[in-house]
């Protein structure tokens, strides 16, 4: 997602075959004394200047009466068309392909993809994270991700219980050493992905990457998603809302979705009403996995009136 070229908030989707997933997801806390072992809370200048940065952008969309927190109202209507050509847009079309080794931005048709299996989110903060900032993370995380499995019928749960859904909160000191963290969690993970990961450069503000496996490949299995410590509190749960969201089957952006996270106008910080109701269609059982814009079409007419009206 765009916050004006290049700043932008991504989803990266992708196959990956016999995917390992995590067996425990939040780095280790260290107990001993501080001289000693424990990681030292100090940054470096890199992620002081990243902070500045990502706190004056949001302060310049908020003056401009971006970064809405309402969900919409009355100056935002829509009807149950507009939400079958914003679904159509953002659920069977990508944002991203691979090409020469590398994610690029190429709209293209897709297919349905959804989760098929229970979520359990995983969540690994870097060391220089404070207890405080992760307890608010956390809470986030578990307040959405019951909210997200209440629109889509999804079980999601938040524990370390064998994770397949990979949340990741750090800063850029600790983002530049995760490689071998993630390829020891994740062994088949692609080289691809770890290195977007470590390398993800500042005008990417937050990334999602969702797999599926050699059983189905538009059933998701896994997912990981990276958001910037450095954010302000808006801004990171901003990030938690769309990527979440995204990781669910939601792949794409659409310059008229409104109102929408899902939408390069940064109008919106946080999931619509709107937005809920393109999860509902998408875990709509009249909709099967695999399916194209033209196969899904006919059916997305009397799917989108009835969570609307649903919604009323």
């Amino acid at each position: 997602m765009s916050i004006r070229a290049p700043l932008r908030k991504t989803r990266l989707y992708s196959t990956l075959f016999g995917l390992v997933v995590l067996a425990a997801c939040e780095m280790p806390a260290t107990a001993t004394k501080p001289s000693e072992t424990t990681p030292s809370l100090e940054r470096s200048a890199e992620s002081m200047r990243l902070q500045s940065y990502y706190a004056s952008v949001q302060a310049r969309l908020q003056s401009q009466g971006l970064l809405r927190t309402d969900g919409g109202g009355p100056d935002t209507p829509f009807t149950a068309q507009t939400l079958v050509e914003d679904f159509e847009r953002i659920a069977l079309y990508d944002e991203y392909t691979i090409r020469n080794g590398r994610f690029v931005a190429q709209q293209t048709p897709s297919y349905l993809r959804r989760w098929q299996q229970p979520i359990r989110i995983g969540i690994i903060f870097g060391e220089k994270v404070d207890m405080e900032t992760r307890a608010k993370d956390r809470q986030n995380v578990t307040n959405y991700a019951a909210r997200l499995s209440r629109l889509t019928g999804v079980p999601i749960s938040v524990t370390n219980n064998n994770p397949n859904f990979h949340m990741l909160f750090m800063y850029r000191d600790d983002q530049k050493k995760v490689g071998p963290v993630l390829r020891s969690r994740i062994p088949d993970l692609t080289s691809v992905v770890i290195d977007e990961i470590v390398a993800s450069p500042r005008n990417t503000f937050c990334v999602a990457y969702a797999f599926s496996d050699e059983r189905n490949a538009n059933a998701y299995t896994s997912a990981i998603i990276l958001v910037k410590a450095e954010h302000s509190d808006l801004m990171r749960l901003s990030c938690i809302h769309e990527e979440m969201a995204q990781a669910m089957g939601l792949a794409n952006d659409s310059p008229t979705a409104r109102p929408s996270i899902f939408n390069d106008d940064e109008e919106f910080a946080l999931l619509t009403r709107h937005d809920e109701l393109l999860l509902k269609m998408l875990y709509d059982r009249r909709l099967r996995l695999g399916m194209t814009p033209l196969q899904a079409r006919p059916l997305l007419p009397a799917i989108a009136e009835d969570v609307l009206k649903g919604s009323s």
